[in-house]
């Protein structure tokens, strides 16, 4: 068996603009860039991290050097997930490793999942939160978007009038509001149904993470998903009663081994599923993309905020997402 080699480097990704949402505002992000090498295949894996988690460049980094050995000696995706913790630096390796098992088994990476094939998802895109009028000209200008998420602060005046902007630019379209823990229990009833009157079809993560059991036998008339309270494959049991969707995303849970085992367990409890996103490249996106053929909502738009993608790169089309397998996992990566 040829001998297995580590890469990590770290990036800055730049964004188009300043990007806001509730207590945040990001005008970049760091990202790690895993690359698995083993004779005459390679793959690669890329994360960004959880801010709010302190996941950041250096933890990310601290975390590769301190599995390096284990890794490079051979370890497996099963292995992965029991020796390191959920985040972005297991994410960035255990993507790496599927796109290696992909190349040297000859198969796509979505094969090796068991799916039939990978066809284009209809996926969410982002305004982040700023004055009414410049979320509607944002609106206007996703002119191909068939789903729009908005960006909530929890000022409940101005984020109702934020999500009437929105939908007064854009009737045609489906709206999903993503709160990012801004709100109270107390906010709910005026919140959902001012949501309602703007025909919003999902709210994200209305209430702080550890605040869940204020949603215990919430009614709400609009889907509720968790986001910030469902971080890996130990959270989906706590969810039912609370919630009605759980978002997956890779950096959180700790790559794609285990968001394809969250979405199976949401499903055996009747739970809807969501694949979400951090900030990243198409680079990152590739393995949501495999994971969203299994989901019911899809929020795959992040190297829309980059200054600068990777190429080849996924492609936005009729507000569709797809990636091809030369993006990533395709089976055939050979190293240089």
């Amino acid at each position: 068996m040829a001998q297995r080699t580590l890469e990590v480097r770290a990036e800055k990704l730049r964004l188009a603009a300043p990007f806001r949402i509730s207590g945040y505002v990001f005008e970049a992000t760091d990202a790690i860039v895993v690359t698995l090498t083993e004779g005459p295949h390679h793959g690669r894996g890329e994360a960004s991290g959880v801010y709010y988690l302190g996941d950041d460049l250096d933890h990310m980094l601290g975390e590769i050097e301190r599995y390096r050995e284990a890794i490079e000696g051979g370890a497996d995706r099963a292995d992965l997930r029991a020796l390191m913790p959920a985040g972005g630096a297991r994410n960035a390796v255990d993507c790496a490793m599927w796109e290696l098992e992909a190349a040297q088994a000859g198969r796509a990476a979505w094969e090796l999942a068991g799916l039939p094939s990978m066809k284009p998802l209809v996926t969410t895109f982002t305004l982040g939160a700023d004055a009414p009028e410049a979320m509607a000209a944002g609106a206007r200008g996703h002119e191909g978007a068939r789903a729009i998420k908005i960006k909530l602060t929890g000022e409940l005046d101005l984020d109702l009038a934020r999500v009437k902007a929105v939908r007064d630019a854009r009737p045609d379209v489906w709206i999903g509001v993503d709160a990012n823990q801004g709100f109270a229990r107390r906010d709910l009833d005026r919140l959902v149904s001012g949501l309602m009157d703007q025909r919003v079809s999902l709210l994200e993560q209305p209430l702080a993470r550890g605040s869940e059991a204020d949603l215990e036998g919430y009614r709400s008339a609009i889907p509720i998903a968790a986001d910030e309270s469902a971080l890996t494959l130990a959270d989906i049991r706590g969810l039912p009663g609370r919630f009605d969707i759980v978002n997956i995303k890779l950096d959180k849970c700790g790559g794609l081994t285990e968001g394809l085992m969250m979405a199976e367990k949401a499903r055996r409890l009747g739970l809807g599923v969501m694949v979400g996103n951090m900030v990243g490249t198409s680079l990152a996106m590739a393995p949501g993309f495999l994971l969203g053929q299994l989901c019911d909502y899809v929020d795959l738009d992040g190297p829309i905020f980059l200054a600068a993608d990777r190429s080849p790169s996924v492609t936005y089309r009729d507000g569709e997402i797809f990636c091809s397998d030369e993006v990533w996992g395709g089976g055939a990566r050979v190293a240089a």
